[in-house]
Formats: C-alpha cells, structure tokens, sequence
C-alpha cells in the first residue's frame, strides 16, 4: 500500500489537487515508481469558486490525431455544494457547428447550455465529447482517463485562448446522461467505482494480475468521508491509498470509501 500525497495547481477559478497522477504535467514520481510506470488513470479534488469554462474533450481517435494522446473520458461524484450550485451539462437542444460558432461569436453560448443542479453525493458522467462547465460552489471528485487536453468552447468573456474549431469537431450529442445520486457501482470503459461503507471494520484482498502487473492492475480507495484506519494508516476525508494487486486492504472506523478501479485491456498471447 502506498498513501499519495497531493499537487496543488492554483487556477483563476479556484485550484485543483492531483492526487494519482503520473501524468508529465504533475507526476506524482513515488505513484509511478509504486505502480511501475504510465498508470491510465488521473485523480483529482477539484474546488471550484468560480464556474469553470465550457469544454469538450477528444475522444481517443481525436486525442491521438490532434495531440497524440489519450483521450479524456472522466465522471464527477460530487463532495460538497453550496445551495443552488450548477453545473453545464450538454446542450439544450440540437445546434449546428454554424449555429455554435454565431452564439460564441455573440457571446450568446448560454442560451444554449444546459444547467443542472447539484448536491453532495450526485454523480455526473462524462464521456469524451459532452459539453460541460463546473459552476462556482463546487467541490468535486474527478475520476478520468490520464491526460491532459482541455478544449474551450467559451470562457463567458473572460478574454483566456478558446479552441473552438477542435471543440466543435469533438462534440458528441448524444453523450449526455441524467444526474444521479451515485449507484453504489459504476462502470465505463475506463474504470469502475465501488462505494464502500465501513462500519468498525472492512477487509478484502484484491484481484490479482493475470501475468505480470501492470500498471492499470493498481486499485486506489479514497476516503469520501468519516474517519479511521486503512491498512493501520490514519485515514480521513479526502486522503487517497494506492493499493497492488493481490493486496489486501483493512480498513477500520467509521469510513466511507470511493473504490477506484481502471479498466484493463491485455494483448493476447
């Protein structure tokens, strides 16, 4: 077991904590040496003060021909709201590129979006090509593909770069789902999230790797709430334990955890 320590990134609109990374643009090197290498997965705390820009991510095929990169799937699951919090999820209609590109153009692109209100525990998916923006009041777990590529469609007029050509060409409008309270378990082709509820005591001993390990067989658990034990390590809101495969975990105390697990895909042979 490895506890992970946070990077902090400072933003106009609040900051952001890199919690499992060994992404380059804020690589965690004691995760990477943990896991042996490029871990598929990239966790984050966002604390969003302010609204955040509207975005849409590539989806692998477009992240590998504009970026050489991964694409950038991710869900929120969300920790705490202020009354009347809002995120911008997908369009409130149908729009042609033609018709974006005008209300961008009007500093119009509002009147297109679509709000949702959120509380604690919602949990908003979002596969690669949504239309999306944190609002101000937010504080939120994001669990995404590891990379880094962010397209601005609109930033309300606050003058920052926008690629608006590349976001229109990713937008997928059939990506967008209800908001929900979380499952208990979810699963995309990315990774799978457990919730996990310790009352006094909780163990497991995790899957172990088919060959040698890679670094996707590496499962993280992350404390959403309470206090106590994992693996005899003081545990409280918010710290994050990286775990090997075939490990097993302990947890003790009255503990709610986010199992967070990346879907792995092996070559034959």
């Amino acid at each position: 077991m490895r506890r992970l320590t946070a990077l902090k990134s400072e933003k106009i609109w609040g900051y952001e904590l890199w919690l499992a990374s060994t992404h380059p643009n804020g690589k965690q090197d004691d995760f990477e040496s943990f896991v042996g290498g490029d871990y598929p997965l990239l966790i984050k705390v966002i604390q969003a003060n302010d609204r955040l820009s509207v975005q849409v991510h590539p989806d692998d095929a477009k992240a590998q021909l504009y970026e050489h990169c991964r694409g950038k799937t991710e869900c929120w699951y969300v920790l705490s709201a202020d009354e009347g919090a809002q995120l911008v999820y997908g369009l409130n209609g149908v729009y042609t590129d033609s018709e974006l590109r005008k209300a961008i153009q009007a500093n119009s692109l509002e009147d297109c979006l679509r709000y949702v209100k959120v509380e604690a525990g919602d949990f908003i998916y979002i596969p690669a090509g949504t239309v999306h923006a944190i609002g101000g009041g937010l504080r939120l777990l994001e669990v995404q593909q590891s990379s880094d590529v962010t397209y601005r469609l609109y930033d309300w007029g606050r003058g920052r770069e926008c690629h608006v050509e590349k976001s229109l060409a990713c937008i997928k409008n059939d990506s967008v789902r209800n908001v929900v309270r979380f499952p208990g378990v979810f699963s995309c082709p990315y990774f799978t999230l457990e919730q996990i509820f310790v009352e006094e005591e909780y163990s497991d001993v995790l899957a172990k790797a088919k060959g040698k390990p890679q670094p996707g067989d590496y499962v993280l658990f992350f404390v959403l709430e309470g206090e106590g034990t994992v693996n005899g390590e003081a545990a409280k809101a918010e710290d994050i334990f990286a775990f090997a495969p075939g490990e097993a975990i302990s947890a003790t105390g009255d503990l709610e955890l986010m199992k967070i697990s990346p879907v792995t895909f092996r070559k034959r042979g």
